[in-house]
């Protein structure tokens, strides 16, 4: 009697084990390596909650992609690189179908992992600018853009303010960089010194550390007394207030002074109110509720309060940015199982619906997202795109677009990006790259 039981206690274990299993498999799998605390948790928060509250939306509203629940799943990175790896080696084995990891320096980490795991990585418009070459960079992405494209964006639109066509009207300026002094904030950099030399304007270097990002005032002060014609910032977190309170101070003028789109929250200029009044900032997601997939988030998640976010927070700049993230997620899940034929996919399927993923304007009208993102067409050969950006200003309590698009210079930008991929593979020997037609 013992043994049978034994042997039937055994069978339903297996029994229950085999439907554990089912379950786990039976859903798509997105981890997200976010950050609710530390330095940058206020801005890190209200990009998460975007996410999370697209994905859930998309499982109240549709029973998920494709008739699968969509599993967003947080791990607290702290936007600390050694968390954000072990949060990649902890969820891996999970059926993680593509990570998100918020941060250059976590990014730089995971994608020496993801093509021998074979889970792609979606740094969108942040993190190594060239892997946006494709074919170096097979399970990389950084679309709508790369920070240098954006960083050619903004010079642009300088260029325009001085009265000039293109960036020989930099000539004999100085414009200031101040930075936060890691991986994310270093990486513009390249791109910023030869254009200088190539357009001989002066370029004035300002980096601030991690600890330093709440205390600025020796470095405006040095801003005060080296007097650059322009400002451009590639802040994150705490730095960004303080940086534009302390531009305030030594009375730099405001409409000088532009961050890129990880530097133009609410987040970042609520605190300042009308002392930063003028303040500019890149962006290439849309602003405020005025959306169909902003309206579902509020009909099907927020107002049945399944949301961490703060309804005044929905609609802001980094809460929309997180939506936009989680849009072009599910929509290269939806491309993936057009293309397998498959509801339930792995990681090397998610490689392929990211690297055909065509959101154009009729599908943005299609899931509600017209004007919220760029249209977005990935290739084989690049994996970030051309895409523009935009200007937006602060008018002392709320932000306002400005601009018309504004095109990334694709002429100087692709050639560099080509060479800095050809020397990351040189460097990494046994580096894993795609043939593409």
């Amino acid at each position: 009697m013992k043994h049978k039981s034994f042997i039937r206690g055994t069978l339903a274990a297996v029994a229950m084990g085999s439907l554990l299993s089912t379950a786990m498999a039976d859903e798509l799998y997105v981890p997200w390596l976010g950050y609710r605390t530390g330095a940058f948790a206020a801005n890190g928060t209200q990009v998460a909650n975007g996410f999370v509250d697209y994905m859930n939306m998309l499982n109240a509203r549709d029973g998920g992609i494709g008739g699968v629940k969509v599993n967003p799943e947080e791990c607290e990175t702290g936007y600390n690189a050694q968390k954000g790896v072990e949060c990649y080696e902890a969820t891996k084995g999970k059926g993680a179908l593509v990570y998100n990891p918020n941060s250059t320096g976590i990014t730089l980490q995971i994608i020496q992992k993801s093509s021998v795991d074979k889970i792609p990585v979606l740094s969108m418009g942040y993190g190594l600018s060239a892997a946006a070459i494709g074919d170096k960079f097979p399970w990389t992405f950084n679309f709508p853009a790369t920070y240098w494209g954006q960083m050619s964006g903004i010079l642009s639109f300088i260029a325009e303010k001085e009265g000039g066509k293109d960036l020989t009207a930099l000539k004999g300026k100085k414009i200031g960089f101040i930075y936060l002094d890691a991986g994310y904030g270093r990486e513009p950099i390249p791109l910023l010194e030869q254009l200088s030399k190539q357009y001989g304007f002066e370029l004035m270097m300002v980096p601030v550390g991690v600890k330093e990002m709440q205390n600025q005032s020796s470095h405006w002060l040095n801003v005060r007394k080296e007097k650059p014609d322009w400002m451009i910032m590639w802040g994150w977190g705490a730095m960004n207030s303080t940086a534009v309170k302390a531009a305030a101070k030594v009375r730099f003028p405001m409409d000088r002074f532009i961050g890129n789109w990880w530097s133009g929250g609410n987040v970042d200029l609520g605190p300042v109110g009308k002392d930063g009044k003028g303040y500019m900032a890149a962006n290439f997601s849309g602003i405020g509720t005025d959306f169909p997939a902003i309206q579902d988030i509020i009909k099907h998640v927020v107002s049945k309060g399944a949301s961490q976010a703060d309804k005044a927070d929905v609609g802001n700049v980094l809460y929309n940015r997180g939506v936009v993230n989680a849009i072009y997620v599910a929509e290269a899940i939806r491309t993936a199982q057009e293309m397998t034929g498959k509801k339930v996919i792995n990681g090397e399927d998610m490689r392929k619906g990211l690297e055909n993923l065509n959101l154009d304007a009729a599908r943005l009208k299609a899931i509600g997202a017209t004007g919220l993102t760029p249209t977005i067409k990935v290739t084989c050969k690049d994996h970030a795109g051309s895409n523009p950006i935009f200007i937006q200003q602060w008018d002392g309590s709320k932000w306002k677009r400005i601009t018309k698009d504004i095109p990334v210079m694709v002429d100087v930008v692709r050639p560099m990006l080509q060479e800095a991929a050809d020397k990351y593979v040189a460097e990494n020997t046994g580096w894993q790259t795609q043939e593409c037609k």
